[in-house]
């Protein structure tokens, strides 16, 4: 697991378009004899990107998504035919730090329109237990500091270690939509003939994810427990955004073996926090919140981190399953 550690996101898109200009020229061209017409070609690292372009983009982009269906998007490599298509692209978006060979290859592919959706929002670093009161004024719990210590080790990436910052913001609506104003922006610049369509598309996703955060704001208000525990820590931003307390199990690796301690602690916050669910995901097996339900009495359920969507997700596209994982919540956290 600590091949994959997550890179500080600081030295990021602006030096990868500063250094790589040359190439441009020839990508461009090339792309536009593609079979595609006009439209410009998008390249997007996974889906919650390829999420952002295909609704921003409209019916001026053709976009190919690095990750497929069903593929964990940390644990992908690229074959030589995705890694040219890259250099081929006329738009790049990535979110730094998630995929280690997406980034080297970006860095790579001289292609001038790239961005790093991690430079469009703030990030920050959160451990496998995070806890807020929303934005306006952040508490950080501290219960089970040293345990998060303890088992950070092994964490994919660097969630709550020293400068590494926690790259899951498309799972705050208010965080996404930050970033698709960005997303938004870039379009109009890498294809200004067709500015006017991005910023009606990015307006309408906008409005569309600040009514995402209402219904979670609303939905999420008054609950019996603000606890939820999850096999992958995925769901700082989110966690933080809304007043709850995320206690993940065994640092990010959602398939990891909780060891004895850990499942003990879990056991007591659950009590104590009158926690009821263990959530899991969909792209991973369930054997972790199973085995951790069985140990402690508590209920399964899945929170999807929306990596990718496949035919066992709970809903067609990024606003459905967002809406399925608040269910969810509502439900294990006793909304009144």
């Amino acid at each position: 697991m600590n091949v994959r550690r997550l890179i500080p996101t600081t030295a990021v898109a602006g030096a990868v378009v500063l250094g790589l200009t040359a190439l441009s020229a020839c990508s461009t061209s090339d792309a536009a004899d593609g079979g595609d017409g006009d439209k410009l070609k998008v390249t997007a690292s996974f889906y919650p990107m390829q999420f952002l372009t295909e609704r921003i983009g409209g019916e001026h982009v053709s976009v190919t998504s690095l990750t497929k269906p069903g593929v964990e998007p940390h644990d992908l490599e690229l074959t030589p035919r995705q890694i040219g298509s890259i250099s081929e692209s006329d738009y790049v978006l990535y979110l730094k730090g998630i995929q280690p060979a997406v980034d080297d290859a970006i860095l790579q592919s001289g292609v001038k329109n790239t961005v790093d959706a991690a430079t469009l929002t703030t990030l920050e670093n959160h451990g496998s237990e995070v806890s807020g009161h929303g934005h306006e004024g952040d508490e950080h719990g501290h219960e089970g500091e040293e345990a998060h210590e303890e088992h950070s080790e092994g964490d994919g990436h660097n969630h709550g270690e020293e400068g590494g910052a926690d790259p899951h913001i498309w799972l705050d609506p208010v965080k996404y939509a930050e970033v698709a104003k960005g997303v938004g922006k870039s379009l109009e610049k890498a294809d200004p003939d067709h500015a006017a369509d991005y910023k009606k598309n990015t307006d309408a996703l906008v409005a569309e994810l600040g009514e995402l955060n209402t219904a979670y704001k609303t939905g999420l208000k008054n609950t019996s427990t603000k606890t939820f525990i999850t096999t992958h820590s995925a769901f700082g931003y989110l966690a933080e955004r809304y007043g709850l307390t995320q206690q993940g199990i065994a640092g990010i690796d959602p398939e990891a073996e909780p060891s004895p301690a850990r499942i003990q602690e879990i056991h007591t916050i659950a009590e104590k926090e009158k926690a009821t669910t263990v959530f899991f995901e969909t792209l991973a097996s369930d054997k972790t919140a199973t085995t951790l339900a069985k140990d402690t009495g508590l209920k399964t359920g899945v929170l999807d981190p929306l990596e990718g969507i496949t035919d066992k997700s709970q809903g067609a596209d990024y606003i459905e399953v967002m809406e399925s994982n608040l269910a969810a919540l509502q439900k294990a956290l006793g909304a009144k």
